[in-house]
């Protein structure tokens, strides 16, 4: 038991300070780390959790003006896309998904990385917003990876580091909040749940502070940079957690 608390800290403190410094990717590094001692069920929730409670560390730490205009379409379009996904779940292979998905962030973003001035996509308005949006919750409730699009779309958006950083927490919080709370009303959340709730709890807060903190002195464009690096990762993450399946070694 030891053991299980000590890989649930790290994962928690790693996750926390990534998510401060970038506003997500708590979900996959906690994961990566935590599948190794937990039952994948347990380390869903926890991640949730633990997502949860970072982003509103964040929040505070940051003190970001929320946009209530400009983050409608992706929260409108999340909170619909959720029931879908999840509806959509029992007919689609989760490993294959999320082989595709990371192939797809492993080559598009070092590629945009090599790109001396990252190209802004300014079509579509608030509606391609909201299909973003859409797309981004239709992914929560597939495989728990709301995120990967939904902010790659901000950041080649080009608003700026702290609009970017105000939609992609606002997003990520907004749909995590949701997510933990159907967990509860369908009973995953047990009390058995709640020591490690304590654990992840207090492991995470000061490295989201932290990395907040640092955010706070990263130049826009280096900030940009940043984000397509961790989704990069992300993507290898994904592959690495759906190789075996999607090849049939398991």
């Amino acid at each position: 038991m030891a053991l299980v608390y000590a890989v649930v800290v790290i994962g928690a403190v790693i996750g926390g300070f990534i998510q401060g410094l970038s506003g997500f990717a708590f979900a996959l590094v906690a994961m990566s780390i935590w599948a190794w001692v937990l039952d994948p069920a347990v380390a869903a929730v926890l991640v949730v959790f633990g997502a949860t409670t970072g982003q509103v560390m964040g929040a505070i730490s940051t003190r970001l003006r929320f946009d209530a205009r400009r983050a409608a379409p992706y929260l409108i379009g999340g909170l619909i896309g959720i029931p879908i996904g999840v509806r959509v779940l029992p007919y689609l292979d989760p490993h294959t998904f999320k082989f595709g998905l990371g192939t797809f962030l492993v080559l598009w973003c070092p590629t945009m990385l090599t790109i001396r001035s990252l190209p802004r996509v300014t079509a579509g308005g608030r509606a391609a917003d909201g299909v973003i949006g859409v797309m981004g919750g239709i992914m929560g409730g597939i495989g728990g990876v709301s995120g990967p699009i939904p902010t790659l779309w901000i950041t080649m958006r080009g608003y700026g580091k702290d609009i970017e950083r105000a939609l992609i927490q606002t997003f990520n919080l907004a749909i995590l909040s949701c997510t933990l709370a159907v967990y509860t009303a369908s009973g995953l959340v047990t009390a058995d749940l709640l020591p490690l709730f304590g654990v992840v709890a207090a492991a995470v807060l000061i490295p989201s502070w932290l990395g907040a903190r640092l955010y706070k002195g990263i130049a826009d464009v280096a900030f940009r940079r940043i984000v397509l690096c961790l989704l990069a990762v992300s993507g290898v993450m994904l592959i690495a957690s759906s190789v075996g399946q999607v090849i049939g070694w398991n």
